[in-house]
């Protein structure tokens, strides 16, 4: 094991802005848990750590990659709070290998889901649930966001997610699998407790304050809708409302 030099802090420090996570195709990763997950599916650089936290490291991590701190430097790197001893500098996949196809299965589209905690809460949610692919418009927060990493609890290492133009994807999905349904949650939907729902097709999750935009919304085949049961609130939280769909997708009807 080596000590950490000043130039790794300055990288992980880096990887908080999505220019430096783009130009070196990293991430960061905080606490030995979620580390250990995301080392099933994404290979580290390397991994800083106190002495007190290495006995909490994943046993198959080789120390070769770790790089010993004092707590005063893991908390000169950390993107927390309260950090926990221990950061990961993971290796983002390639890019051609991010953009799932759509195989049998419901495929989760984010359109401009901006809030970090929100999507990281929405991956995590929908790996409870299953989805084994999660499609974004290109102006949805991006899934290496540090506080999207640590929201997602080491769902990450287990879903597929793209960024793409979501309409243009929507147009091939339709012209493809026409017989196929496009889910997407509407004012003017159907109750979705009282809708029978395919696990096949796809399902559109909007914008936090403005919902679905108003061009996917016309190729939106099934318009669901979340109804109110009294509440006096305007709307759900996204990630609270993807949930509840989700859950009624794996219902059996």
């Amino acid at each position: 094991m080596e000590k950490v030099s000043k130039s790794q802090i300055k990288l992980v420090r880096s990887l908080q802005f999505k220019k430096f996570r783009d130009e070196h195709r990293l991430f960061v990763a905080e606490g030995s848990k979620l580390i250990g997950e995301l080392l099933t599916s994404f290979s580290p650089l390397f991994v800083l750590s106190t002495e007190q936290a290495l006995p909490t490291l994943p046993p198959e991590l080789s120390p070769e990659l770790i790089r010993l701190c004092t707590s005063v430097e893991i908390e000169q790197a950390s993107q927390l709070r309260a950090p926990q001893g221990t950061i990961a500098v993971l290796r983002q996949p390639d890019n051609d290998t991010l953009l799932p196809s759509v195989d049998g299965c419901l495929t989760l589209l984010l359109d401009g889901v901006q809030d970090p905690g929100n999507v990281g809460t929405i991956i995590r949610t929908a790996n409870w649930f299953g989805i084994k692919q999660i499609v974004c418009s290109t102006d949805t927060a991006d899934c290496f966001n540090p506080k999207v990493v640590q929201a997602t609890m080491g769902a990450l290492a287990y879903i597929k997610i793209a960024y793409t133009d979501l309409l243009q994807y929507v147009k091939d999905y339709r012209s493809c699998h026409p017989q196929l349904p496009v889910y997407g949650t509407l004012l003017n939907g159907q109750n979705i407790y009282h809708t029978s729902l395919s696990t096949d097709g796809l399902l559109i999750m909007g914008n936090e304050g403005k919902g679905i935009s108003s061009q996917l919304q016309e190729l939106i085949t099934d318009p669901l809708l979340i109804p109110s049961f009294g509440g006096k609130v305007e709307s759900l939280n996204v990630a609270v409302a993807t949930g509840i769909c989700l859950a009624l997708f794996q219902t059996p009807q």
